[in-house]
Order: C-alpha cells, then sequence, then structure tokens
C-alpha cells in the first residue's frame, strides 16, 4: 500500500467521522473524531469474527506508519507553529514566568514522581521493571496536550489568564518534555553509569537553547522577508517554508525542533510583528491557512491515536497498571504544580483553584503514544505503550469532557477585569 494511497484513506476517514461527530454526536472535534474512531475500530474487531478483511486492512495501514516518526518529526512541528502563531503574545508575556516554570519544573518534578510512583505500582503488580525505565515513562506522560480542551474552556468562558498559562505550558513543556524523555532514553541506552553529568546538561542544553535560538532566527528572517513584500500567496508560502525548513535544521543538528517553532510562530504571530508585516488582507490568509492545517493535522492526528489501539498487547496485568496509573498521573501533576502556583500566586493575580483545573484539563494526547511508541523491547515498550494509550483516552474522553463542567463549578470563568492583558500584573 502506496504512501498516497494511505493518506488519502486516513484524509478519508477524518472528513466521515468528522461529517458524524458534527451531524450526530456534537462532541468537539478532537473529542469526537477519537471516541468515533474507537467504536469504528471495535465494530470492525466484531466483524473479524465472520470476516477479518476490514480487520487486515485496519492493521496493515497502522503497521505501515511510522507513528513516532510522523508526529514527532513532522506533525509536530506545525501543529506548534500554528498554536503559537494564534496566541496572545502580550497575555503570555504577563504570564512568563509561571509558565516556564510550568513547562519546566513542573515537567521534572511530574516525571520523577510518576516514575518513583508506577515503580512501586510495578512491583506490587509482580511487574519487575527497573527504576530507569519507570523513569522513562514519567517523562513521555507528563507533557500535557490541550489541543482538544481549548474549545471547551472557551465556551466555558475560562479567564484568559487561566486559558493563557494552560496553552502557554502546553507550547513550551511538549518540547521540554521531549527533551527530557531523550535524555533520560539516552542514560537507559547506554547505562547511568557510563554517561557524565556534563553530558547530561550538554545534551538539554544543546536541543533547549540551541531549538530556541534556531527558532528566533527562524522567526526574525520570516519576518524581514514578509516585511519587505506585500503579496499574501507569497508570505503564506514564507510561513510555511519557515517551518518545513526550521524543522529540517532542527533534526539535523540535534536541536528540539519543537521549541525552534513555538518560539518562530510566537515572534511571526506577535501583534506587532503583525502590524509592521502584514496587510489586513496577508493577515486573514495567514492565519486562515494555518487554522485549516492545524485542524487537518489534528483531525487526522486524533483519527490514527483510535486506530492504534490494534497494535497493542492488551494484558490484565497491563491495563490494571493503566487503570491505576489514571489517579497516580493526576496526583502527581496536582503536585508538580504547587510550587509555581504557591510561588507565583501572591505577584499575579491567578483565578480561584488554578490547580484543580490546570491539574484536570492538561490532557495527554499523540505525543506520549508516539514517544512510547520509540521504546525498545528492553524497555518494556507493549507494557508502557498500552498504560499510555488507557491513560490517554480516560484523558481526551473522560477530562475532555468534563472540565467545562468543573470550571464552572469552581467559578474559574472569565470576568470584565480579564479583558485587558495587562491588569493581571
Amino acid at each position: 500500500m502506496d504512501y498516497f494511497l494511505i493518506i488519502t484513506i486516513l484524509v478519508t476517514l477524518s472528513a466521515v467521522f468528522g461529517y458524524i461527530n458534527v451531524r450526530f454526536f456534537k462532541l468537539p472535534n478532537s473529542i469526537g473524531l477519537m471516541f468515533i474512531t474507537i467504536l469504528f475500530t471495535l465494530a470492525i474487531f466484531l466483524i473479524s469474527f465472520i470476516d477479518d478483511t476490514l480487520l487486515q486492512a485496519e492493521i496493515d495501514i497502522i503497521n505501515q506508519i511510522d507513528f513516532e516518526t510522523v508526529l514527532l518529526d513532522v506533525m509536530l512541528s506545525f501543529l506548534l507553529f500554528a498554536g503559537a502563531l494564534h496566541t496572545n503574545f502580550e497575555r503570555l508575556k504577563v504570564q512568563r514566568w509561571p509558565i516556564l516554570a510550568f513547562s519546566t519544573l513542573g515537567v521534572l518534578v511530574s516525571t520523577f514522581l510518576v516514575g518513583t510512583a508506577l515503580y512501586y505500582i510495578l512491583y506490587f503488580l509482580q511487574l519487575n521493571v527497573e527504576y530507569i525505565y519507570c523513569l522513562l515513562f514519567g517523562a513521555l506522560i507528563s507533557p500535557t496536550d490541550p489541543i482538544a480542551v481549548l474549545g471547551i474552556l472557551k465556551k466555558a468562558g475560562v479567564a484568559k489568564i487561566l486559558e493563557t498559562k494552560i496553552v502557554g505550558e502546553s507550547l513550551f513543556n511538549d518540547g521540554v518534555g521531549v527533551v527530557v524523555f531523550l535524555t533520560i532514553y539516552q542514560i537507559a541506552s547506554v547505562g547511568g553509569a557510563n554517561i557524565e553529568p556534563l553530558h547530561i546538561f550538554e545534551l538539554f542544553g544543546e536541543e533547549v537553547i540551541g531549538g530556541i535560538v534556531l527558532g528566533m532566527i527562524i522567526g526574525y528572517i520570516t519576518y524581514r522577508l514578509m516585511k519587505s513584500i506585500d503579496d499574501y500567496d507569497i508570505e503564506v508560502i514564507i510561513t510555511l517554508a519557515a517551518v518545513m525548513l526550521g524543522t529540517a535544521i532542527a533534526q539535523k543538528f540535534h536541536f528540539s525542533a519543537p521549541l525552534a517553532m513555538v518560539t518562530a510562530g510566537l515572534i511571526v504571530g506577535n501583534d506587532t510583528v503583525r502590524a509592521s508585516t502584514m496587510s489586513e488582507t496577508t493577515e486573514i490568509y495567514v492565519d486562515k491557512f494555518w487554522e485549516l492545517v492545524d485542524i487537518l493535522l489534528n483531525t487526522i492526528l486524533f483519527v490514527l491515536i483510535g486506530m492504534e489501539m490494534l497494535v497493542l498487547t492488551f494484558k490484565g496485568q497491563y491495563i490494571w497498571a493503566g487503570l491505576i496509573a489514571i489517579p497516580v498521573i493526576l496526583l502527581c501533576r496536582y503536585l508538580s504544580l504547587l510550587i509555581p502556583i504557591n510561588f507565583f500566586k501572591n505577584r499575579l493575580n491567578f483565578v480561584p483553584n488554578t490547580n484543580l483545573v490546570m491539574t484536570w484539563g492538561g490532557l495527554r494526547g499523540g505525543i506520549s503514544i508516539a514517544l512510547a511508541l520509540s521504546l525498545t523491547d528492553e524497555m518494556h515498550r507493549e507494557l508502557f505503550l498500552v498504560i499510555t494509550y488507557v491513560v490517554v483516552v480516560f484523558s481526551i474522553l473522560v477530562q475532555g469532557l468534563t472540565v467545562g463542567k468543573l470550571v464552572k463549578k469552581l467559578g474559574a470563568e472569565e470576568v470584565n477585569s480579564d479583558v485587558n492583558p495587562h491588569s493581571n500584573v
């Protein structure tokens, strides 16, 4: 089966499932698509007892897609650039310090809390897994992916300062989480005794600092090119080229492509830069193009997540580990946010129950599954893949569908004072 046919099938399924969701279920697109895809896959599985033709066809499609490469090396850069491009830079600037703390300290603390807790959970379930591999799981499950919940937060009227924290955290902790995962992955691969602490800092610094600096350069070049012309067709193509070239360079020099694209997107999308580089027509076309890219890729991503269940090895112990991991991971996220929130809440205006909303609204998604797929058999790939899938499905279907009600119940809605992005200083 060639790639064009695979892409055609995925886009067609996305269109059909999207139509069914909008026409009948009326769920948020990402949540509805994954829910319908899981139902579709289960239906095919049941039909396979009579005729397994459809089941084998779906398995063939999934086996030919390198989910890890497709998401981490291709889709993620486009998704993060699109997200950063439409982020309110002024609100993000005001909340930069708590966002930085959430996406760095929060990810690191969550990684070690989840890894340590899971080590003892697996031991209790008579699954002997080395501690370093549990830390790997902690790193892959800690980055949040609130793409599916953003629409719900807006419908619920969540306060802008809280929405900014969730969006800002997701933009940066995806990149940081991947870097933390890769660092622990290298330690696990070569053995902790064979790697020096200085090498860890060098690897972390190269990925993070290199990615941010590259993003600044790409963003500035894009800004200068767009400022020198007034042609919306070419300017849209320039932004597309910036993402593709920036990603290729980051991969070549082992920089963090996610952090590079977030940085570039924030520069190009900055209101001040927009005013000096884009005409009103250009701004409309650039925004609409990247909104379409964002919607299309997210649609395909959540259909893929739903279909991935066919390649999992479901065992009783694995499923129990996944179910037990759900509340443990939520508790660890709550604890990882405590220090930053308590430190900044007296300096910045935090809405009531920020910790609870950020804990329940911090969804896990495709990034966690992609990282789990990159594990080797020695790292207990099948075990962690099932746990990750259980956590992700619960996160998107249960947390995603209930976070709006939680926001209203906890009084975290928008108020008039939040309209001014500087009102929370």
